[in-house]
This record gives C-alpha cells, sequence and structure tokens, in this order.
C-alpha cells in the first residue's frame, strides 16, 4: 500500500477521516476534527464537480457553482471548528470573544454563501461586481475565521516561535495569500493571452495553493492537537455537530432559494420544444 501522504489531496483526507474515526473512542472532544476532516474533503469533490459540470451552461452551469460555493463555506467553518477547539491563544480562553467566536462563524459562512451564490445572478450584466462579490464572501470569512492563528504568530514574531505548528500555520497563511492573489489578479495569462489556456492559467494557480494551504493547515491543527492535549477545554457536541448542522442547513436553504430563481423561464422551456 502506498503511503497516504503522498497520494492526492482528496485521498489524502480521506484517510486521515478514517483514521479520526477509528480512533474516536480513544480520543475525548474529536467530534471537532472529524467534521473539520469532513468539509476538507467536500470541498475539492464540490469543486472538482462544479468544473465538470460547468459545460452545461446555463441555469446547470450556476447551479453547480453554488453548490461549489457552499461547500467553500462550510469549510471556512469546519476551520473555525478547529481552531476553536484546538488552536485558541490560551489567554483568550473563555472570553467574550471565545464564547462568540463559533456563532459568528456560522453567520460568516451563511453570509458568505449568500452572497457568492448572489454573485452569480450579476455575472453577466456587472461582472466586476460580480467577482468583487464573490471575493468578499470568502476573504472576510478567512480573516474572521483566522483571527486567533493570526495573533499566535505576531506574538511569536518578537519572542520566537516555540510552538512547531506556528511554521505551518504561517505556510497556510502564505497559501492562502497567494490564492487570493491569483484569483484577482488573473496572472499569467493578462501578461500572454492565449498562452496559458490550458495550462497554467490563474485559476489553476489559485487552486494548486488552495489545496496545498489546507494541506499546511491539515498538518498545524495535528500538532495543535498533539502538542495542546489536555491543556484546552474540550468542546462539546451541541458546539461543533451543533454549529456546523447550523451552517449546514443555512447554506442548504440558500441553494433552495439560489436553485428555485434560477428556473428556466416558462417561455424559453416552451422554444425549446
Amino acid at each position: 500500500m502506498s503511503d497516504p501522504a503522498l497520494s492526492p489531496p482528496p485521498r489524502y483526507v480521506l484517510w486521515l477521516l478514517v483514521s479520526h474515526l477509528r480512533a474516536l473512542g480513544a480520543e475525548p472532544g474529536g467530534g471537532a476534527v472529524l467534521l473539520y476532516l469532513g468539509t476538507c474533503a467536500l470541498y475539492p469533490l464540490a469543486s472538482g464537480a462544479a468544473h465538470a459540470l460547468g459545460a452545461l451552461g446555463g441555469a446547470g452551469r450556476h447551479r453547480a457553482f453554488c453548490c461549489d460555493y457552499g461547500a467553500l463555506s462550510l469549510y471556512g467553518l469546519g476551520s473555525a471548528l478547529a481552531y476553536s477547539a484546538y488552536s485558541f491563544p490560551r489567554e483568550w480562553l473563555g472570553s467574550t470573544f471565545h464564547r462568540s467566536y463559533l456563532p459568528l462563524a456560522v453567520l460568516n459562512s451563511a453570509l458568505g454563501t449568500g452572497l457568492s451564490c448572489y454573485s452569480r445572478f450579476l455575472e453577466a450584466e456587472r461582472p466586476r461586481l460580480s467577482k468583487a462579490s464573490r471575493t468578499l464572501a470568502f476573504v472576510y470569512p478567512y480573516i474572521f475565521d483566522s483571527i486567533p492563528v493570526f495573533y499566535r504568530l505576531s506574538r511569536c514574531v518578537p519572542g520566537g516561535c516555540s510552538e512547531g505548528s506556528l511554521r505551518l500555520h504561517s505556510r497556510h497563511s502564505l497559501c492562502a495569500l497567494l490564492s487570493f492573489l491569483s484569483f484577482t489578479s488573473r496572472l499569467p495569462e493578462r501578461l500572454a493571452p492565449g498562452s496559458f489556456d490550458l495550462i497554467g492559467h490563474s485559476h489553476q494557480l489559485f487552486h494548486v495553493c488552495g489545496i496545498l494551504g489546507t494541506l499546511f493547515q491539515l498538518e498545524a491543527v495535528s500538532v495543535d492537537m498533539a502538542e495542546r492535549r489536555g491543556r484546552l477545554p474540550l468542546p462539546s457536541s451541541l458546539e461543533t455537530f451543533g454549529s456546523l448542522g447550523m451552517g449546514a442547513a443555512a447554506s442548504l436553504a440558500i441553494l433552495g432559494i439560489c436553485f428555485r430563481c434560477l428556473r428556466p423561464e416558462p417561455r424559453s422551456r416552451e422554444k425549446s420544444r
């Protein structure tokens, strides 16, 4: 059997998920990492399916990408679950921000799904506003969810990095920045139109940086779990499964509204007959 760490990212994430499922009985409070790993496996699969179904055109294409955005928003919420359970600064534990962190992450996840799906309706007539809305829908939740990690990294700079996970968290942040730049800059195809139509264009770089960032994040959370085991309060099942359940329900409701609005008009159906 090949080493799972050398396998493609979705297979690697699924291998981690199965491994943690087997050890769940011996790992109290492990629900957060299970849900986080589930969202890590979900969003690449949803993205791949959306790009494969993009050739449908029309409402089918928009619906496929709305599902992609919903999965990506749930991944953001899954990251918040993992950070709240394993990566929060110790001096913030029990604070007002810590108590409100997950409820706000759920709200941000729903807002991200709604704003990104709404951007599909703006794509034809107002493409710049559509892309700006879509970018904001994922940049803002990422920044909010990463506040605990950013704080730990800021404390690491003057005093030195004594925790092994911080270097991995910094690599994840760098990959997130590169994903943002590749998504918004449209480089390198802007410099040489037509030369990167198949390989090397900005959207491919965006996905590569995103997957690499997720792998660094996975390793960082795993190190945090090992280094801080027994030092942080364990999250309850209500906090973990309840938060992701509410986020998933909100995203599904938003997707249902979008699907309803994206139905073909009666006239178009009559013309196609």
